[in-house]
C-alpha cells in the first residue's frame, strides 16, 4: 500500500470526538455514595453503645433536622409548578439541594433512631422513608440517562441521534487505516436513526443492549487491532504511531459506545421515568402523613 496515503495518522480522532451527551459520567455522585455508606456502617457499628437517644438531647435534634429535611423536599416539586417561587433561585440549586437533602434527611433519622426499630408508628415512619429514599436514588439513574447530565436540560432521542451522526462523521478520519471499523459503525448508526420509536420497541432495543453491548464494545476494539496491525506490518509511519493511534481508536470506540447506549435505552428509560414519577409522589405522601402522625404520638403519649 502506497505510504504517502498513510502520511495522516493525525487524522485520527482524538478527545474532541467524545460528544456532549457521554460527559454526563462527571456528574455521577460516587464519592458522595461512599460517604453515605461509610456514615451508615459507623452509625449501625456504635449503635449498641448507647451514645444517641431518640427521646432526648443529640438524638432528639437529629430526628428533628432530619424530619425538617425530608419536609423541605416538596417545595423542589412547588418550586417548578408554583410562579412566585421561582425567584429563590435557579432549578438547578433546588434539584441539587432536593438530591443533598434526600440523602442526608433520612441519614439524620438514622442516627435518631439509632439504627434501632421502636413502636409500630416509628417502624412504619421509617420503612416509608427509606422507602422514598431507596425510590429517589432509582429516580436519579432515570432522571441521568435523559438529561444532558445530572443537572443538565432534558434531552430528546432526535438530539441523541444528532450527536450521534457527528460522531459518526469524526470517524471518517479511520476510513484510510481500519475501513472495516468504519464500516461497522456507519451501519450500527443506520440502524439506530429513525426518527421516532415505539414503547415495544424501546423496551426490545433497550434490553438487546444491555446484553450485547459488552461483546460489541470488544468485538469492535479487535477489529480495531487487527487492523491497525495489518497497516502497521505494511507501513513504518503507521508502525511508529501504532500505540498513539490504538489509544485514540479506544478512546473513540469508548465514547461512540456510550453514545450508542443513549440512543438505544432513551425511549426506555423515558417511559420508566414516567413511571416513577407516578409513583413517587404518592409514597412520599405517604410518608409524610406517617411521620406527622409519629411526631404526634411521640408529643402526645
Amino acid at each position: 500500500m502506497n505510504e504517502t496515503v498513510l502520511e495522516r495518522p493525525a487524522a485520527m480522532p482524538q478527545r474532541e470526538t467524545a460528544p456532549a451527551a457521554v460527559t454526563r459520567r462527571k456528574d455521577t455522585p460516587a464519592r458522595g455514595y461512599l460517604l453515605l455508606a461509610l456514615a451508615i456502617t459507623y452509625g449501625y457499628l456504635l449503635r449498641d453503645f448507647g451514645y444517641i437517644t431518640p427521646e432526648s438531647g443529640v438524638g432528639y435534634w437529629l430526628g428533628i433536622i432530619g424530619g425538617s429535611m425530608m419536609l423541605f423536599l416538596l417545595l423542589y416539586p412547588l418550586r417548578k409548578r408554583i410562579r412566585i417561587l421561582q425567584i429563590f433561585g435557579p432549578t438547578r440549586f433546588w434539584f441539587r439541594l432536593h438530591m443533598a437533602f434526600g440523602l442526608v434527611g433520612p441519614l439524620l433519622i438514622l442516627y435518631h433512631c439509632n439504627f434501632q426499630l421502636g413502636s409500630v408508628n416509628s417502624k412504619v415512619a421509617l420503612y416509608c422513608m427509606l422507602l422514598v429514599a431507596g425510590s429517589g436514588i432509582v429516580g436519579r439513574h432515570f432522571y441521568a440517562r435523559i438529561h444532558r447530565g445530572l443537572y443538565g436540560r432534558k434531552t430528546s432521542l432526535r438530539e441523541l441521534q444528532q450527536d450521534l451522526a457527528a460522531s459518526v462523521d469524526k470517524s471518517h478520519g479511520l476510513a484510510t487505516l481500519m475501513p472495516i471499523l468504519v464500516a461497522r459503525i456507519n451501519k450500527m448508526a443506520e440502524e439506530l436513526q429513525g426518527c421516532g420509536v415505539t414503547q415495544t420497541l424501546g423496551i426490545r432495543r433497550s434490553i438487546r443492549w444491555t446484553f450485547t453491548h459488552h461483546f460489541t464494545h470488544f468485538s469492535l476494539w479487535l477489529t480495531a487491532r487487527r487492523e491497525l496491525k495489518t497497516m502497521a506490518d505494511n507501513s513504518s509511519i503507521v508502525a511508529r504511531d501504532r500505540d498513539r493511534l490504538s489509544r485514540a481508536a479506544s478512546k473513540f470506540i469508548h465514547d461512540y459506545m456510550l453514545l450508542v447506549g443513549r440512543v438505544a435505552q432513551f425511549s426506555f428509560y423515558e417511559r420508566l421515568f414516567a413511571l416513577w414519577h407516578i409513583l413517587h409522589m404518592p409514597i412520599f405522601l405517604l410518608l409524610v402523613v406517617s411521620a406527622l402522625f409519629h411526631v404526634l404520638a411521640v408529643h402526645m403519649y
